[in-house]
């Protein structure tokens, strides 16, 4: 019997052996990236206000990219993670006016995991397109549940919305959930983990946080001990940012021990990174890790953010790897790691997964290159333009520094080095010459499908001037227009709309200012315009009316053919001066 119990033994441990190396061969995956979070946020990179216990714990059970860069804006970075494509290639270059939208037909990450029998699931922010065929549930998210646009408050978003008891989209379908955003992201996401943990299902969860964006909300527990705090060495201390990251780090807290209590630690891949810098200019001052800039800067404080790797099974943990790594690479390093299908040769990234693992001591050498748009869709030459190589930063075509010996980047040494400026020029001008032709694809929202028959065009996904924020609903006054594809010949209805649907506001109406939560400043009745007449060109249908007082919205019907064209509105008043075009758009095929 002893015997037997012996051989029996060995048989289980064969096969738990066995078990083992397939989860390490095929981990979960949780990809988990923060809103406007910079690198000097965290209390393990040095910050001497901020308390991150839990950040600090992954940390220091993670593999580490000390020079790890993204974009300087949320959109670009975003795109690139999902893509390995640099912006300008991918098209997501803008955070609106039609550039927050990638390239029809390119492959995106969850895509590549659900062809590898992975469910895939994605809770938080998007701000990849908001119409079809750009939305996370047509490029691959099985499970959604997000806010439209770049947060809570956008104008694509439920008008009048908030940080609690926010309206959020699930899979589509509008609903109202209870909580604070954050929390309701993480524990919908935990939720959907055990779903496909039950089901003995791989998963790969994708977990973009709308914080610590602005609006800076966030409950009094956490902002107050940074406000009592005061101001740190003559700056603000920004309470309300810190405390938006005090509650991502309880989160993480939460996170753990989940993974803990559902076994799912050990053979889970952890990735935890920012979008960019810090938005709070406040807390680049009190602190940035030597680093100068934030948000939307090409010094390295506008794009070098945190990175750690954790996966107890598959890497090993507690150590820094300080080679140049791109955001770009976290896609084929995941199709590497996980066994996915063999990315598109289309993409700029390179797999680190040898790195990771210690299979490997150093990347060869490389140039790379971040290029984004900050209010201009054209993508001038060196415009926003940074070239990074090793420890060199080209920012434009004439300023070079080198952060080995100077990491905030004070001393432009273009004419001490020129022959590694002229190689860094020579790099970018071949690399710019290729993206350049892919960013000028156009992008098409897609109307008439069978998969959305009804769907809404939002001004922040429009080819135009900038109208994404609640000012810009507010003053009305600028236009812009949308590329669209129309699937099927027929019969289609168009509703041109100045205020969202949820606000149920007629055309040339204003608004409370309390009923825009996201810019205080706003008092009294705000907003009013004298709309007279409703304009639209589709195709080779035009017309003009006049809609009814206190109408909510214009209607006109038309019938078009299959194909590409674009789609322009127009609002003016009685005289015929131009007002602004319609911010949303309802279209129906019939």
């Amino acid at each position: 019997m002893m015997k037997n119990n012996y051989y029996y033994s060995l048989i289980i441990a064969f096969f738990m052996t066995l078990s083992s190396a397939f989860a390490a061969d095929r981990p979960n995956v949780i990809l988990i990236l923060t809103d406007d979070q910079g690198y000097g946020d965290y209390g393990v990179h040095g910050n001497p206000l901020l308390k991150t216990p839990a950040l600090d714990k992954l940390h220091g059970e993670s593999m580490r990219l000390t020079d790890f860069h993204v974009a300087p804006m949320c959109t670009p970075t975003r795109g690139q993670l999902m893509t390995g494509m640099d912006a300008m290639r991918n098209g997501a270059t803008a955070v609106c006016q039609g550039r927050s939208m990638m390239g029809n037909g390119i492959s995106l990450m969850p895509e590549y995991f659900a062809k590898a029998g992975y469910s895939t699931g994605h809770f938080g922010k998007w701000h990849l397109g908001d119409s079809y065929p750009h939305r996370p549930q047509d490029r691959g998210f099985q499970e959604t549940l997000h806010h439209p646009a770049w947060g809570i408050t956008s104008l694509a978003d439920h008008f009048g919305n908030s940080y609690w008891d926010p309206y959020l989209k699930r899979n589509g379908t509008e609903k109202r959930y209870e909580g604070y955003a954050t929390d309701i992201f993480f524990n919908e996401a935990m939720a959907w983990m055990k779903e496909q943990k039950d089901a003995d299902q791989p998963f790969f969860l994708y977990l973009p946080t709308n914080t610590p964006h602005v609006p800076n909300w966030v409950d009094v527990e956490y902002s107050k001990p940074y406000a009592d705090v005061g101001t740190y060495n003559g700056v603000e201390v920004p309470a309300n940012f810190y405390g938006m990251i005090a509650n991502i780090d309880e989160n993480m807290a939460k996170l753990d021990a989940f993974l803990q209590e559902q076994g799912l630690k050990d053979d889970t891949l952890l990735i935890y990174l920012n979008d960019n810098g810090s938005q709070s200019k406040e807390a680049a001052q009190i602190y940035n890790a030597g680093m100068q800039g934030y948000k939307r800067g090409m010094l390295d404080g506008g794009h070098r953010v945190g990175c750690f790797w954790r996966w107890p099974e598959g890497l090993k943990s507690g150590q820094d790897i300080n080679d140049l790594i791109q955001v770009q690479d976290i896609l084929p390093t995941l199709a590497e790691l996980c066994e996915l299908p063999k990315p598109s040769s289309d993409i700029n990234g390179t797999s680190i997964a040898k790195l990771l693992q210690g299979k490997q001591s150093k990347l060869k050498d490389r140039k790379i290159v971040i290029q984004y748009s900050n209010r201009d869709t054209t993508a001038i030459r060196w415009d926003h333009a940074i070239v990074l190589w090793n420890k060199w930063r080209l920012i434009g075509s004439n300023n070079l520094y080198d952060i080995a010996t100077d990491p905030h980047q004070d001393k432009n040494v273009a004419n001490q080095y020129p022959d590694v400026a002229q190689a860094m020029r020579d790099h970018y001008e071949q690399w710019y010459a290729e993206a350049k032709i892919r960013f000028d694809k156009p992008r098409f929202i897609t109307v008439g499908s069978d998969e959305a028959k009804s769907l809404t065009l939002y001004s922040n996904d429009w080819q135009g001037g900038y109208c994404d924020n609640p000012p810009n609903l507010v003053a009305a006054d600028t236009m812009g227009y949308w590329d669209i594809e129309i699937e099927e010949a027929g019969t289609y209805e168009f509703e041109l709309r100045r205020w969202p649907e949820s606000a149920d506001l007629p055309l040339s109406s204003g608004v409370k200012g309390e009923k825009i939560k996201a810019h205080e400043s706003f008092t009294g009745f705000v907003g009013a315009r004298p709309i007279h007449y409703a304009r639209i060109q589709v195709a080779e249908f035009q017309e003009t009316k006049v809609p009814k007082r206190d109408a909510t919205h214009a209607s006109f019907t038309a019938n078009l053919k299959a194909g590409t064209t674009k789609l322009s509105t127009l609002f003016s008043d009685i005289d015929g001066n131009p007002l602004c075009s319609a911010i949303y758009v309802k279209v129906t095929r019939k």
